[in-house]
């Protein structure tokens, strides 16, 4: 079963994020594309998430029909790369609402903090295979 993240592609913050996946998932469980795509947009609409929303909590997760939004896409990413970053997912015990305030903070404030790029990220040709948009 392949996880797929969506991840705003001009966020330095975002690109990291996917950097850090691509590290620490030998078994490549996650496929990406990001939200700006042709495919990123594809997927969004079928779950009926409109553009503006997903950039604005800037990683989505689809896995079989489930959407993941917030600190619950955040921690269901730890959960699937298993090993020490499983344990994070005992964080899901904390009220959503608080988890959802940390995580909209940090995305409402992503590009001044972490800046931003002028395009998407190009992944290389060994990593072309696990994007959806090649």
């Amino acid at each position: 079963m392949k996880t797929i993240v969506l991840f705003d592609g001009v966020c330095n913050l975002c690109n990291g994020v996917v950097q850090f996946i691509l590290r620490h998932d030998p078994q490549e469980r996650f496929l990406f594309t990001s939200q700006q795509s042709e495919a990123g947009q594809r997927l969004l609409a079928e779950h009926g998430i409109k553009a503006a929303q997903a950039l604005a909590e800037s990683v989505v997760v689809l896995e079989d029909n489930r959407v993941y939004l917030e600190s619950d896409a955040a921690l269901y990413i730890l959960h699937r790369l298993g090993g020490v970053w499983g344990w994070a997912y005992i964080f899901r015990w904390i009220p959503r609402p608080w988890r959802d305030w940390v995580y909209r903070w940090v995305a409402r404030h992503r590009y001044r903090i972490f800046g931003r790029r002028e395009s998407c990220m190009v992944p290389t040709p060994a990593l072309r295979s696990r994007f959806l948009d090649r």
